[in-house]
């Protein structure tokens, strides 16, 4: 595949001095065919994940035998494969190939809608969607290597940033096209969305896309450490959400346990491992540690706002799909319109003070959830909506700056995939924790037709939910705070080896073998 120079033979060099001119003619169209279809695959991606959130409670309403825990799991069971999958299949990537993997990911991401249209049932659909998260992990793992492989340093933030920007659209997009789709034609046609352009961009990233890095065979696989962090996880996950359906029992409990004892186990392991899942020495940065719990923190805070807000809307209130996704897109436009310009002031003024507000704001949503009337009107619902989102979006750019800034470049690249790997982790815990206090607080059969958007008998779906939902808004309200701690552990002056005071703000200076 390569050829003289170093350079692939689809170039085609003649010498060196033409091997550069064709680069920089040729590359002109590769790296926007790059940008294209690597766009396409983060709308894609973006789409899906809120497309079927919106859409829960028809699926509940018309898949036969489908339960408030399938419900759950659609969601859960995407991202515990996404999120434990991330950090190997972009070592996989380094050591096979980035684009191979990245296409492989598109064709499994492709059939895996494909399947999840054809369910027949609700545990059907959970396992296709858990397909879908493998093709999903495989994409977002080696989408923005690849992209920085394809251009210059000069031109690399315009490019992720256009990537991102059409990704996050089409997770607004996806509350009012879920709503369309799903009221006109059904929830299978949320699926059907993915097929054709997939396929389209799947057989175009075949044809197109080119190996631009060696791989590195010197790359091993932690096979102990995947071994006990990706069931430990499943097992705590499903013990809990089940057992607060069904009533907790041995067999529950002790799928719990063993969660507890396998996640034990993993940093045990990972510390004497020659190729760590996760290199936990970077927690000795305290840069590094302190804007990863926040982040952690603020991610079980949030990652079940949209669940609560979906049911609140079609579950209690007994709105439309359609009308649910509209009324949330308050939310979405405050976060992106917040999340850009708050990255780029706090690259000239520090993201001390935005992060740290980030939390408040956040909070304070959260708290106003809580003590929000049944049957309040909308401003009062869409207010501390903004408030969370352009708090979500104060804390997550300057946040993730300034934990990638706290470690050498050598540690970049594991240090963004174990800021991805805890947000994840984080979402999953709170879609857990909001789930089991919903399932502890209202009687099943009406859990089962309030996540259906069904009527109970009596019309009493709004002031059964509401107590469920103060209860778990002032839950993630505490949690959300908490992120403070690591924040101040980051940023309160500690005394230096000489007795000075260190700077916090300044980045750490430590060996990048550390």
């Amino acid at each position: 595949m390569w050829g003289r120079v170093g350079f692939p033979k689809w170039i085609h060099p003649n010498s060196y001095t033409t091997a550069k001119r064709c680069v920089c003619v040729v590359s002109m169209q590769y790296k926007y065919t790059v940008l294209m279809n690597t766009t396409i695959a983060s709308f894609m991606a973006f789409l899906d994940s809120n497309i079927v959130v919106i859409s829960l409670p028809t699926i509940v309403r018309t898949l036969r035998g489908t339960t408030p825990f399938d419900a759950v799991w659609l969601i859960m069971g995407y991202s515990i494969v996404s999120a434990t999958m991330l950090l190997t299949l972009g070592r996989l990537a380094d050591m096979f190939g980035r684009v191979r993997l990245y296409n492989l990911g598109f064709a499994v991401f492709t059939a895996g809608s494909a399947l999840c249209s054809a369910a027949w049932s609700g545990s059907s659909l959970v396992v296709f969607r858990m397909i879908q998260g493998l093709g999903g992990a495989l994409i977002f793992a080696n989408n923005s290597a690849i992209i920085t492989d394809a251009f210059p340093v000069n031109e690399r933030g315009r490019a992720i940033g256009i990537n991102q920007v059409v990704g996050i659209a089409g997770s607004i997009l996806a509350l009012v096209l879920g709503g369309v789709l799903t009221s006109t034609l059904g929830w299978r046609s949320i699926f059907w969305v993915n097929i054709l352009p997939g396929g389209f961009a799947t057989v175009w990233a075949y044809m197109r896309l080119r190996e631009l890095s060696q791989p590195q065979r010197t790359e091993r696989v932690d096979y102990y450490g995947n071994a006990l962090f990706g069931p430990g996880l499943g097992f705590f996950l499903l013990g809990s959400t089940i057992g607060a359906l069904d009533g907790f029992n041995p067999l529950y409990d002790a799928l719990m346990a063993a969660g507890l004892v396998l996640l034990a186990l993993f940093p045990l392991v990972e510390l004497r491992a020659f190729h760590p899942m996760m290199d936990l020495k970077l927690f000795r940065i305290r840069e590094f540690s302190g804007a990863a719990f926040s982040n952690l923190l603020n991610a079980v805070a949030r990652g079940g706002l949209s669940l609560i807000l979906v049911l609140y809307f079609q579950g209690a209130l007994l709105y439309s799909a359609l009308q649910a996704g509209v009324d949330l897109i308050p939310f979405s436009l405050a976060f992106v319109s917040a999340g850009p310009l708050s990255g780029a002031l706090s690259d000239k003024y520090g993201p001390r003070l935005f992060v740290i507000a980030g939390v408040l704001l956040g909070s304070a949503s959260l708290f106003w959830f809580a003590l929000l009337p049944a049957g309040a009107g909308y401003v009062y619902i869409a207010a501390p909506m903004v408030i969370g989102g352009i708090g979500g979006g104060m804390f997550a750019a300057p946040n993730l700056a300034s934990l990638m800034n706290s470690v050498p470049p050598p540690r970049r690249g594991v240090a963004s995939g174990m800021a991805s790997l805890l947000f994840n982790v984080g979402s999953l815990l709170s879609i857990s924790i909001s789930f089991v206090i919903m399932a502890s607080l209202i009687p099943r059969n009406s859990l089962e037709l309030i996540f259906a958007g069904v009527a109970v008998p009596g019309g009493l779906n709004l002031q059964i939910f509401s107590k469920a939902m103060h209860t778990t808004f002032i839950v993630l309200a505490v949690l959300n705070t908490l992120a403070l701690i690591p924040l101040a552990y980051r940023w309160l002056p500690r005394r230096g080896r000489m007795g000075d005071a260190q700077n916090s703000e300044d980045p750490p200076s430590i060996n990048a073998s550390a």
